[in-house]
């Protein structure tokens, strides 16, 4: 490196010590293959990595194996030993929030149903047949319905972040980005490991893979988990009528069984089985626990006593399997993906968060904590799902400078979600339950092309295009005893064309521009949570965004460092919202006429030297609503009534009708504007074996629970850290490691329950524990 080029680096390196980086892991022999695969001459694989330099990383985000450095668009990775120290203590997949700039991931049943965020851009509903702006893939598969996009990580080989539209390669319902998550695939040799765990709350789990090849054409690979926690928070309710009960303990056990058939170089079949059995408590909305005029927990919170005289139970369970084909022939390659997915899912939970009421004409004594102006304690059940995708896709694989993919895909899927309500106004006398139903039918096609053209030695350009239909069939009943209202029907279909264009320009060896222009989609919604025999179901119409985002990818320091930077723009066009009801545990679909997002990441990752690394990241977001008609319900609307103690301070301009607010200028709810990761590992041969310490931080700023503004409901910045220290010994057959999780034991109220009282939902609280790793 010249002198020149190393004060560059050097400068380039110091004014980017404030942002992020996921640490990017492959094998560099994995880019020589797919530089074969792309039809490029062997002589473009890169060289063997030197002592202390990166690793190439390879990304399959254009549906090809590619170096994440030529792939123009926004993208993070996470493998390795990162992903290890993350899931440290079964975290689900909400570990995945902040480690990525633009990404946050919540949810307001535990868990289960994840909703995601990338650049603010997601969905609050917590309805069971709602969709989500971001796509997550499992395996090829897309996962639609939100509680299949909970299942646990585990034995992945990588997890890719790609921000931005992904209309064209990966289809609807994904404007803001993709998830994409790849399992270790069977290999033809024998090896497996096993993981115990121990920690507090008196939390088990145990992580284990075996892969055996059968023969010379047949290699299987088992994994699995079992995740189990006691329970951590205690009913003080001594009046509770239904059963003293302690609440946050859960089982979760998953596992993945995979054939891979190789008869020929030519052809391979790749057979995919997997199921989840999670059982364990609903979240815990907690009455009265934040702070009138701000969003603090009141003096004397504990956060280990929950008084209650509801029951709190989830039960989910999900099954499904895939089969991937591939076909070389001289110049094409041929792919068939075909995916199933089936769930039932059953959650209970007393979402008023105390017990009793003691608010005007409600009076259920004793009653608490604080005011509660009636009790609500409501299940939601998904008692039928089936999910069926087929996708055929053709690629070339001859060398030129002309590439392309082309393909179709189809997807259908069946839900019948059932909602009951379970109030009771007085001692002994509970009202009967009541009753709602939906039943929604979706089918999806869509052809789908994309061409990737390589100018001169410099340039390399991309465009495609993807046609899309979508027809929905719903309907929605409600029922209270002996009256019925419904079914009522909405049938539904759009058709929509996305499409993209980028281009990367090698600048230098090291350092590669990028930008792109892309469009996504995310097809009608429809809800039926009918609360009254007056309701109706909900329509939001189909939103649709445009992209631009430019970048630069740069390896620094003789590849001992790399730093990835995007700035982007966005506007997505009726796009669809949730509005609360302001009264009632319900959702509204809605329409804005356009929301606008503006911002900046950065990743960024070193080698210090032979015993430190570390990563940094970082983003900036701004979203706004742009709707000078739209106006939704604030908290705990009952037409003013003066008994109602303990609703919130909206601070929103008034709307047109009382108890209701304007949100235009609004951010989106749930999008922090600042978020920040860091990591240090330092390792270091001790012995017979290596010693490492790890250390991981993210920091975001705060963001509104809802579309309107109040001091209540308004998430505090949060900072959490972790740790975890271990030994390998034995040529890393083994490996013994402590860890600990949010260990300041920062705790804050992160989404809230607002038609009802001052109910909020926490962070997970400060975890610890031990593992214990064997390969073989």
């Amino acid at each position: 490196m010249s002198k020149k080029s190393s004060g560059y680096a050097a400068r380039t390196l110091i004014a980017l010590a404030v942002a992020s980086a996921f640490p990017l892991h492959a094998a560099m022999a994995a880019e020589a293959a797919a530089a074969t695969a792309a039809g490029q001459p062997a002589a473009d694989a890169p060289e063997t990595a030197t002592k202390g330099q990166l690793e190439t990383v390879i990304v399959t985000a254009q549906r090809r194996a590619e170096n994440i450095k030529d792939v123009p668009m926004s993208i993070a990775t996470l493998k390795g030993d990162k992903l290890d120290v993350l899931t440290s203590g079964a975290a689900d997949i909400r570990f995945l929030a902040g480690r990525s700039p633009s990404v946050n991931v919540e949810s307001d049943y535990g868990r289960t149903f994840p909703r995601f965020y990338i650049r603010g851009l997601g969905n609050t509903d917590f309805d069971l047949n709602a969709s989500q702006p971001v796509g997550l893939v499992m395996d090829d598969i897309v996962q639609e319905n939100a509680m299949l996009k909970g299942f646990p990580v585990f034995d992945v080989d990588q997890v890719e972040v790609l921000r931005g539209p992904q209309g064209t390669l990966f289809g609807r319902n994904s404007p803001a980005g993709v998830i994409k998550f790849d399992s270790a695939k069977p290999v033809f040799k024998q090896e497996g490991y096993l993981t115990l765990g121990l920690g507090n709350y008196s939390s088990k789990t145990a992580e284990g893979m075996f892969n055996i090849p059968v023969n010379d054409v047949v290699a299987l690979r088992f994994s699995g988990t079992s995740q189990h926690r006691g329970n951590r928070v205690h009913n003080t309710n001594p009046t509770a009528n239904k059963g003293t009960q302690d609440f946050e303990g859960y089982g979760d056990n998953a596992f993945r069984l995979q054939a891979l058939v190789k008869p020929n170089k030519d052809f391979s079949a790749l057979f995919n089985y997997h199921e989840r059995d999670y059982h364990g408590s609903a979240t815990l909305f907690r009455a009265n626990i934040i702070k009138k005029g701000s969003s603090d927990l009141v003096d004397g919170f504990d956060y280990s006593s929950y008084p209650t005289d509801g029951i709190n139970y989830q039960k989910l369970t999900t099954k499904g399997g895939n089969i991937r084909l591939k076909y070389n022939l001289d110049d094409i390659t041929l792919h068939s993906i075909t995916g199933y997915e089936t769930l039932k899912f059953n959650s209970r939970a007393d979402v008023d968060g105390g017990y009793g009421c003691n608010i005007g004409g409600c009076q259920v004594l004793p009653a608490g904590p604080g005011a509660i102006p009636f009790p609500v304690e409501t299940a939601d059940l998904l008692p039928n799902h089936k999910q069926f995708s087929q996708e055929f896709r053709a690629e070339s694989n001859y060398k030129g400078p002309l590439q392309w993919i082309g393909g179709l895909f189809f997807f259908n899927e069946d839900i019948q979600i059932d909602s009951i309500g379970f109030n009771s106004f007085a001692p002994g006398n509970p009202q009967s339950p009541n009753f709602a139903q939906q039943f929604q039918h979706a089918k999806s096609w869509a052809a789908f092309g994309s061409l990737n053209y390589t100018v001169s030695d410099k340039l390399k350009v991309r465009g495609g295009l993807r046609y899309t239909t979508d027809k929905k069939e719903f309907s929605a009943l409600r029922y209270e005893p002996p009256l019925m209202s419904g079914p009522f029907g909405i049938e539904n279909t759009s058709h929509n064309l996305s499409w993209d264009l980028s281009g990367t320009y090698e600048l230098s060896k090291t350092t590669n521009l990028f930008g792109r222009v892309a469009t996504g989609y995310r097809a009608p919604s429809m809800q039926g949570r009918l609360n009254g025999l007056g309701d109706k179901p909900s329509f939001a119409g189909a939103e649709k965004a445009l992209s631009y985002e430019a970048g630069i990818k740069q390896d620094l320091f003789d590849k001992r460092a790399r730093l990835s930077a995007s700035v982007f723009q966005y506007r997505v066009k009726d796009k669809q919202l949730t509005a609360g009801s302001g009264s009632v545990n319900m959702n509204q679909l809605i329409n804005a006429e356009k929301v606008t997002g503006q911002g900046v990441e950065v990743d960024f990752q070193a080698n210090l030297s032979d015993e430190f690394s570390m990563t940094l990241g970082g983003s900036y977001n701004d979203t706004e609503i742009k709707d000078p008609n739209l106006f939704v319900q604030y908290c705990g609307n009952y037409g003013n009534n003066p008994t109602h103690l303990s609703g919130c301070t909206p601070t929103n301009a008034a709307g047109p009708f009382a108890g209701t607010s304007k949100i235009n200028g609004n951010p989106l709810p749930r999008a922090p504007k600042t978020q920040l990761n860091f990591t240090l590992k330092y390792s270091k041969e001790i012995g017979n074996g290596e010693f490492y310490a790890y250390t991981d931080w993210t920091y975001r700023s705060s963001y509104n629970f809802f579309l309107y503004e109040a001091p209540e409901y308004k998430a505090r910045p949060l900072t959490e850290g972790g740790v975890r220290a271990g030994y390998k010994w034995g040529n890393g057959k083994y490996e013994a490691a402590l860890f600990g999780r949010n260990i300041t034991d920062k705790r804050v109220v992160i989404g809230a329950i607002d038609f009802d009282n001052l109910t909020g939902m926490l962070n997970e609280p400060r975890t610890w524990g031990g593992t214990f790793k064997v390969n073989f």
